[in-house]
């Protein structure tokens, strides 16, 4: 509770992270693991319970996570890294338009072995194309 509650102060009293309740259960969790000011980069991370998966929820989190970060927070980029390995995790970014933009080599000591993480990135202006882009298709079905 604690670090949750330096957490609204170091970041002028917006909230970083987020539980994600899904038919009244708590069912994973998304947030900026980072966010560095000066640059106006922030960095997700996120999990979600095996059992609430496949139905869309994470895709919905991280879009209204993205849009809080870019219009509330004021963010010029965000990013996500994510073990190479994890296809579900990979196919989150690449579904809501970050551009894949390298691998960082043993980024993370996973159980027992170093894993690579791929790193996305997704800049204001990028958003806003793909955004506006998302919601004529949708207006035209």
């Amino acid at each position: 509770m604690k670090s949750r509650l330096n957490e609204y102060v170091e970041n002028r009293g917006y909230p970083k992270s987020f539980a994600i309740i899904f038919k009244g259960k708590i069912a994973g969790t998304i947030g900026f693991n980072d966010i560095n000011r000066a640059s106006k980069i922030g960095e997700v991370g996120y999990w979600l319970g095996e059992q609430f998966q496949g139905e869309g929820i994470m895709t919905k989190a991280l879009n209204a996570l993205i849009q809080y970060g870019f219009e509330e927070l004021g963010l010029n980029r965000i990013q996500i890294k994510v073990a190479v390995e994890n296809k579900k995790s990979r196919a989150l970014p690449e579904r809501l338009g970050f551009t894949q933009e390298g691998i960082i080599r043993q980024a993370e000591w996973l159980y027992d072995h170093y894993v690579d993480h791929v790193m996305y990135g997704l800049l204001a202006d990028e958003w806003n194309k793909f955004f506006v882009t998302r919601n004529l298709a949708k207006e035209q079905s």
